[in-house]
């Protein structure tokens, strides 16, 4: 019997179970873009896999609505793969653990992937009932979302007629999005030399427990960066003290806050307890600091080795490293001045780790103005240079701009007031999605996006509420019958010219 069985919309969770039966990592969607291609040809649909695996399924009209403009649905098959320490889940090979109460689906000890199985799921479910009334649908599912949109910047859709598009990859319900920020990766190395220590005691200090997130969606909640957090203990450790780094390393994914981060320090014999004293009230005093947002908040120091010798960095390279780690910016910048609440630039140090003979470090950068973007871009590149290193950038992508005129989006907001008697939200996100990328590609996109209530996305605590899958689902395809095109003349000719 499978876990999700009794969940409704029933086939939605079927199929979002099939979806979370299959490694989708990003970077390692090959199986499940394969699914989907099984799934065009079981159900008689024209599918097209591009080399990266990419898909679109074109599904035909439902009786009566052959000669309406096609609508695309959009969303991303692969996921962010995040799990606890202790688990020993291999997320390359093996589906994820689902478990539901019946008011939420999460997985056990990883990242759930709602963003953006969930998308998939809506679609496949779909594909499959021809008794759904709906225009002709050219849905879009691409590859490697989240690690700079690839699949997004490389796909062709020179095969679509659809100039609507729906992307299904928002994480609150009763919100349309219209706009969001652009963005791009830096990565930076910073060289090293290595040398052989004297004997020293060796110990593992460790930063966990940090609650982390989306570093678009929640950037702007004050959270904990593990890197950060580690790079400060360590500056103040260091006064005054003699240590070698031999190891370094933090984070996954330069769009996750890191939650965990450890060094591998050696220390001269006998300075041990002194060093545990001052980490203690380290301890304290950031606990005290981010109690409102990392509750689980743990520094630990645990011996690893005694009186050995070890190649590692040296006390002056490792304090020039704690230095620079101190002196990156890291979070929110600049707030919208048009939008309330919105962040209009971050950063988030998403990965840091020492290697032979660099550190390498890897940021997030968003903004919804380009030249912002490129300013706190060049801003992180001239501090790592002053320190030695190189940046190199990868992965930009454009800013989606709001559209003054949607009939889309009017159409919406329209049957989501006569749904549930009231106005949705209609605003911008921080976050990066696929549209802007996609308007670049399709000439005067209509686009909007929306889903689900997903909480603590990127994280293992991440759930996503059934009752709002069943609502949203219900609501899209209320929106499909809508845009029909008999009763879009009749109902918006006024009103859409």
């Amino acid at each position: 019997m499978s876990i999700l069985s009794g969940l409704e919309p029933e086939r939605v969770f079927y199929y979002f179970e099939q979806i979370c039966a299959i490694p989708h990592g990003s970077y390692h969607e090959q199986q499940i873009s394969d699914y989907l291609m099984k799934f065009a040809g079981s159900h008689g649909l024209r599918a097209v896999q591009d080399k990266l695996g990419n898909v679109i399924l074109f599904i035909p009209a439902s009786a009566g609505y052959e000669d309406d403009d096609p609508l695309i649905l959009q969303g991303h098959m692969d996921m962010v793969c995040e799990k606890r320490e202790d688990s020993d889940l291999d997320m390359e090979r093996e589906g994820l653990r689902l478990a539901t109460d019946g008011a939420y689906v999460y997985a056990e000890d990883s990242t759930l992937g709602g963003d953006d199985g969930i998308a998939v799921a809506y679609m496949l479910a779909i594909a499959e009932n021809a008794d759904i009334p709906h225009p002709p649908l050219e849905c879009v599912i691409t590859v490697s979302e989240e690690v700079g949109m690839e699949g997004a910047r490389e796909i062709d859709l020179s095969m679509l007629n659809g100039r609507r598009m729906i992307n299904l990859d928002s994480e609150e319900e009763g919100i349309f999005l219209t706009s969001c920020a652009g963005g791009v990766s830096l990565i930076s190395r910073i060289p090293v030399e290595r040398e052989q220590s004297g004997e020293r005691d060796w110990y593992r200090l460790t930063v966990s427990g940090l609650t982390g997130g989306h570093s678009g969606c929640e950037i702007h909640k004050g959270r904990a960066n593990a890197i950060f957090l580690l790079g400060n203990v360590l500056r103040e450790l260091f006064n005054g003290v003699d240590p070698v780094v031999c190891a370094m390393e933090g984070g996954n994914k330069d769009n996750a806050i890191p939650v965990t981060a450890w060094a591998e320090i050696g220390i001269p014999s006998g300075e041990g307890e002194q060093i545990k004293e001052r980490l203690c009230r380290i301890t304290g005093r950031l606990r005290e600091q981010y109690d409102g947002t990392d509750p689980e908040l743990e520094i630990s120091m645990r011996e690893t080795g005694k009186t050995e010798k070890r190649n590692g960095i040296s006390r002056k390279a490792a304090v020039k490293l704690a230095e620079l780690l101190h002196s990156l910016p890291n979070g929110v910048q600049a707030m919208s001045g048009n939008v309330r609440g919105l962040v209009q630039t971050s950063l988030n140090l998403g990965i840091m780790r020492l290697e032979h003979d660099h550190l390498f470090l890897q940021y997030s950068v968003r903004s919804s103005m380009a030249e912002e973007k490129g300013e706190l871009a060049a801003t992180v590149e001239e501090i790592v240079a002053a320190g030695g290193g190189s940046t190199i950038r990868q992965g930009d992508y454009p800013a989606w701009e709001y559209r003054e005129e949607s009939v889309l989006r009017t159409r919406a907001v329209s049957v989501f007031e006569e749904l549930y008697g009231r106005k949705p939200e209609v605003t911008g996100i921080h976050a990066g999605l696929e549209c802007g990328l996609l308007a670049g590609k399709i000439a005067e996109l209509d686009c909007i996006s929306m889903g689900p209530d997903i909480l603590d996305i990127h994280t293992t605590s991440e759930r996503m509420d059934v009752a709002s899958v069943k609502r949203v689902y219900e609501f899209l395809l209320e929106l499909l019958q809508a845009i029909h095109y008999e009763s879009f003349k009749k109902k918006g000719e006024t009103e859409c010219g």
